[in-house]
């Protein structure tokens, strides 16, 4: 099969659909892969890379769609909706609940698209999605330590804190891989920590892990409100896999927040978990509103491209190559795969997907 991969070209996102040794690895297969030229530039890999590993590098993004697998990292931006073609695959992160105008156009195309964050094990695992919520949720606390300084918008307040002073308060909502990771960067920096878990088995594992270094406390409408109003960093780690993410903090809690508190919400690429928050860029991360510093940028990982392509294509890899020899027959050999398909010929089968768009069905 020929493989098509295309530079990315949303803001600052520097990952890339296949490194050079998953490229080695499809070439092995008797595949054929075709790399826009600088595609693996923001990674890490040069076109030299991928020669030596058997890729053709095409001279632009057209050369390297017109393939009948395309591998990307990030969903299609207007510009790439011409791109696409008829009884294609595209396989990539979608999040379509939050993207009607994508959804409705990869239907019109009758494009057969498979979804990363929906690709989903018998246990409910989310292989695709983990490696990049665990990169993220590292990320949002890294990124709130560093808009909590004065010069960059925040309070001023150092999470770790020092003899004397108390230390920063990180408050996050949803203990899955994002949170947990969230919660382990915090408290690595010493800060003091609050989750906030609506599943009471998650939260016995939790305590686990963390013991008594971080608060744990059952999701409610008011010990999210408790929580919220005094926290310096709130990060919100809310996923309902293929749907939007509820409002969980509504504006008038925001204004409850001190001035120069920092919100990251993870969520953002499913519509977020604070109303408040809208996405936004790497080039232009935050923006005030009721006084509080927000960060919306929905392709966190791509600011550490070198690290996130390579657990990306650690956990994609062996589905490609699925992908590849057997084409869409892979979905009905690997149920897991099949939970991945959001779109197919023109029609919306994602069962969540249709609950949020019921007038495309």
């Amino acid at each position: 099969m020929e493989i098509g991969v295309p530079k990315e070209i949303k803001d600052r996102e520097f990952r890339v659909g296949l490194s050079p040794l998953s490229v080695r690895a499809s070439i092995d297969r008797g595949h054929q892969v075709f790399v826009e030229t600088g595609a693996g530039e923001g990674s890490g890999f040069t076109d030299t890379d991928y020669q030596n590993a058997g890729a053709t590098i095409v001279p632009d993004a057209e050369s390297a769609w017109k393939r009948e697998l395309v591998v990307k990292v990030k969903e299609p931006l207007a510009a790439e909706y011409s791109r696409m073609q008829k009884g294609q695959l595209l396989f990539t992160y979608l999040h379509l609940a939050a993207d009607r105008s994508l959804t409705e156009y990869l239907m019109a195309t009758d494009i057969s698209a498979i979804a990363y964050e929906t690709v989903q094990l018998a246990d409910n695992r989310l292989p695709l999605l983990t490696p990049m919520s665990i990169i993220a949720g590292r990320l949002s606390v890294q990124f709130g330590a560093r808009f909590l300084e004065r010069q960059a918008g925040g309070r001023g307040v150092l999470l770790g804190g020092v003899p004397g002073v108390p230390s920063g308060k990180v408050t996050i909502l949803g203990g899955g891989v994002v949170g947990t990771e969230a919660a382990r960067m915090a408290v690595g920096m010493g800060a003091r920590v609050q989750i906030l878990e609506v599943n009471v088995d998650r939260l016995s594992y939790l305590e686990t892990l963390f013991g008594s270094r971080v608060e744990l406390l059952y999701s409610s409408p008011a010990s999210i409100e408790t929580a919220v109003a005094d926290a310096d960093l709130l990060v919100g780690a809310v996923l309902v896999p293929g749907r939007k993410a509820p409002i969980l903090v509504s504006r008038d809690l925001v204004r409850q927040m001190r001035p120069g508190a920092v919100i990251v919400d993870v969520a953002v690429d499913q519509g977020g978990c604070v109303e408040t928050v809208r996405p936004t860029s790497h080039s232009q991360p935050t923006y005030v509103e009721e006084g509080v510093l927000h960060y919306g940028v929905p392709n966190m990982p791509g600011a550490v491209p070198w690290t996130a392509t390579q657990a990306l294509n650690n956990s994609t890899l062996p589905y490609v190559l699925k992908l590849a020899d057997q084409g869409l027959a892979a979905l009905d050999a690997d149920p897991a795969l099949a939970k991945g398909l959001n779109v197919h010929q023109g029609k919306l089968v994602h069962p969540d997907v249709r609950e949020v768009f019921p007038d495309l069905v």
